[in-house]
């Protein structure tokens, strides 16, 4: 069975080598980037607004996770994005989906777990409740899993075909009305 538990900033920065190791299995990014994607993970955990959840097994074993804050100026995601949205869409587009928003930075299933509705439940459980007038985050622009979720959760695209400063893959930046609802947007998982 699995479960869902709110962790705070310092059991996330102390857990860090488990949320790694859930980002690569998940993920299968190049060795090299690791080192750097844990230290932008840890610096996350500042930023106002942290929340996280792990999912877990009945033995506490961590097999997924989502995280995110409210986004702000200075954030190096939010001004990149609003910059894009700015360009492309209009400030009043920007300022209205990335002025008040919850930034999800990170949602990450172990495979073996994949397809079961832990990434919905984390997805649900983490915008439940927030204070924020939108969530926000950027996904691979692909047909994936991923993706599919994020739309049946309401999540719309603003861009697409992204590519961030300094990468190469292409993304989706979607957003969000919160709070999210519907039928479709509850998971099995649910605290």
């Amino acid at each position: 069975m699995i479960g869902l538990r709110r962790v705070g900033p310092d059991e996330f920065t102390t857990r860090l080598d488990s949320v790694i190791d859930i980002y690569t299995a998940a993920m299968e990014p190049p060795s090299d980037q690791l080192p750097g994607r844990q230290a932008i993970m840890g610096n996350h955990s500042g930023h106002p607004g942290f929340t996280c959840l792990f999912a877990e097994t009945s033995e506490g074993r961590p097999v997924g996770l989502a995280y995110g804050f409210h986004g702000a100026s200075g954030q190096w995601w939010h001004d990149v994005v609003y910059q894009a949205i700015s360009d492309q869409l209009g400030e009043k587009k920007a300022a209205e989906w990335l002025g008040d928003a919850l930034e999800i930075a990170e949602v990450h299933v172990h495979p073996e777990y994949q397809g079961k509705g832990v990434g919905r439940s984390l997805v649900t459980a983490l915008c439940a409740g927030r204070p924020e007038r939108t969530a926000m985050l950027s996904t691979r622009d692909q047909p994936t899993a991923a993706r599919h979720l994020y739309r049946t959760l309401g999540f719309v695209d603003l861009l697409a075909w992204f590519v961030f400063p300094g990468g190469y893959e292409h993304y989706a930046i979607a957003g969000a009305v919160l709070p999210l609802g519907g039928a479709a947007a509850r998971g099995p998982f649910a605290p």
